[in-house]
């Protein structure tokens, strides 16, 4: 049986026909050879599911590739760059195929960056984070504004905005979203937690309890509210000056902190800390000896 070449049956024609609609720095398309190309430096997918190929590799035994992948000419080599299609690329050398068809572009280094980004963002399946990674590029390598970037890549500005945001996340939820234990609406959620202690608190609850988007939304607004309310509290109940030194005696009287909450009335509490049911008793054994 005749090796396969890149094209599936009948579909070279057809991908030629289309090929007046591709833009003006793309060639037609053509059979370069795969040893001759080289992967992407600048590939923001850095993970490639071996099963995912090895299905990929079958489906390209029988039907060939029906997408090109998109290359750049290095300047005085016979030699090529991928700019997009890298699965495609791997997947074709677990078939076997000595060629592959492909777009040849004219770019530099940094013009080759942002077709990749942009090409990889719209047509792969990156997960959240490397899609969030792949903007900051875009932003900073590239030197775009986040108005521009929204224009390139095809989503709303605070779909862009939302995405940068999980960069702040703990190292642990990005892990997460990045293996998918967690969706990008769980997400979105924790990211209106202030600290990250309570996050990844929060985050945890989600893995143990299999909490739905809507749930995990629930407890954080309940968290955020509560969070709020305390700093009014606390802001209304501030230890006035006179109260402060006897407060500090008082800490190192008990060794443990002591508070005064007192309001405009001049009504109020002693809030005495312990660490246990031991610590308490030392302290009830101190209050009975006075």
């Amino acid at each position: 049986m005749a090796k396969k070449t890149g094209l599936g049956k009948g579909l070279g024609a057809l991908i030629e026909d289309n090929n007046t609609h591709d833009d003006s720095s793309s060639s037609l398309i053509k059979e370069i050879e795969l040893s001759k190309i080289e992967t992407n430096p600048y590939q923001p997918r850095k993970y490639f599911d071996e099963e995912a190929l090895k299905e990929l590799s079958e489906s390209i035994k029988l039907l060939g590739i029906i997408q090109p992948i998109t290359l750049r000419k290095i300047d005085g080599e016979d030699r090529y760059q991928l700019i997009s299609g890298e699965r495609r690329f791997r997947a074709s050398k677990l078939a076997n195929l000595t060629t592959i068809p492909s777009y040849v572009r004219t770019a530099n280094d940094q013009g080759m960056l942002e077709m990749a980004l942009v090409e990889n963002i719209q047509r792969e399946d990156l997960d959240a984070i490397e899609v969030a990674l792949s903007f900051q590029q875009l932003l900073t390598e590239c030197k775009l504004t986040q108005e521009l970037l929204s224009e390139r890549v095809g989503k709303k500005r605070s779909t862009v905005t939302n995405y940068l945001r999980l960069l702040k996340l703990p190292p642990e939820i990005q892990l997460g979203i990045k293996t998918r234990q967690i969706s990008m609406g769980h997400a979105r959620a924790l990211i209106n937690i202030e600290d990250a202690e309570t996050q990844l608190m929060v985050y945890e609850q989600i893995l143990k309890y299999n909490f739905s988007v809507r749930k995990t939304e629930e407890i954080v607004r309940e968290l955020t509210e509560n969070t709020k309310l305390d700093k009014i509290v606390k802001n209304k109940q501030k230890t006035p000056t006179e109260y402060q030194s006897l407060e500090t005696h008082l800490s190192n009287y008990f060794k443990t902190k002591v508070d005064f909450k007192i309001n405009d009335n001049g009504k109020g509490k002693i809030v005495i800390d312990f660490k246990s049911t031991e610590d308490l008793e030392r302290i009830i054994e101190i209050i009975d000896k006075i």
